[in-house]
């Protein structure tokens, strides 16, 4: 991990963010790209070429001098850091940033949902979310640590959950922690036996690790929802991340079924990882 991208919008939670990412720089010693998007109004990008100019440099300069302020803090000292300023109007044009920068990770701070869309939830954190093609990891409290020693997959185990399986399992080896895989078998049309679950997960380990070493590592939980049996489980180990695939661009996080990455990143205390299917 060399690069971390962290979309700041001077907020406190975009700061617990900015500490969480502060903590892995050291741990990997690591650059950040610390990133403020700067959106123009629609009246702005239809305004005048002259007087758009004229704003624009006025709006870039403020940001400037907010920015830099923000960024005095005493966790950042002795840390590589790239102050980015970008005059996009959506958060989706981040992964152009990490793409050009070639960023590993973005850390992105999230106040969650309890049926308020608030600034950096929903629209932004979903726009990133659905938008990177790294991993993105959201965080919505002050992190005392970043040594993630019991992490939690959710997996369903079909072809498509190949690819962030096998990416969870080196983040997770990166952090030196431990990873428990979960499957929640749902009640209904979406019930599956023990037999057919144990034959799922041998086809997958199979073609994702040539071994099944990692069977004893899944842990089977039934519950009414995925996000509900993910979030349980989580709280029954203790565990200090939870990570989940996402489809991306193709409708965020259709995990096994709905929007479980979502629902997962809005909802959980946790800091909630990632990754693109």
């Amino acid at each position: 991990m060399k690069k971390i991208i962290v979309p700041i919008d001077f907020s406190e939670h975009s700061e617990f963010a900015l500490k969480a990412a502060a903590k892995l720089a050291k741990k990997f010693d690591a650059e950040i790209l610390a990133l403020h998007m700067l959106e123009m109004t629609d009246v702005m990008l239809t305004a005048s070429e002259g007087v758009q100019d004229e704003k624009a440099i006025f709006f870039f300069k403020l940001a400037e001098q907010r920015f830099e302020t923000f960024l005095k803090k005493d966790y950042l000292k002795a840390l590589r850091l790239t102050p980015i300023i970008k005059h996009f109007k959506v958060f989706s044009e981040v992964n152009d940033v990490a793409e050009k920068h070639g960023a590993d990770l973005v850390v992105m701070g999230s106040h969650g949902t309890s049926g308020v869309i608030e600034l950096f939830v929903g629209s932004n954190t979903e726009r990133v979310v659905r938008n990177a093609d790294i991993p993105v990891l959201v965080v919505k409290k002050d992190l005392p640590s970043v040594d993630f020693k019991n992490a939690v997959l959710a997996c369903d185990f079909s072809v498509d959950a190949v690819k962030p399986y096998i990416n969870a399992v080196g983040m997770t080896q990166k952090l030196g922690g431990e990873l428990h895989i979960v499957n929640v078998n749902l009640p209904n049309n979406s019930f599956k036996s023990s037999t057919e679950i144990e034959k799922q997960a041998i086809n997958f380990f199979t073609k994702a690790d040539g071994n099944l070493d990692k069977l004893k590592t899944v842990h089977y939980v039934s519950d009414y929802t995925v996000e509900e049996g993910i979030l349980n489980f989580a709280n029954k180990i203790n565990a200090d991340l939870v990570i989940v695939p996402t489809h991306g661009r193709k409708g965020l996080a259709h995990f096994i079924e709905g929007s479980v990455s979502e629902d997962v990143a809005n909802h959980a205390n946790l800091p909630v990882m990632t990754f693109k299917i």
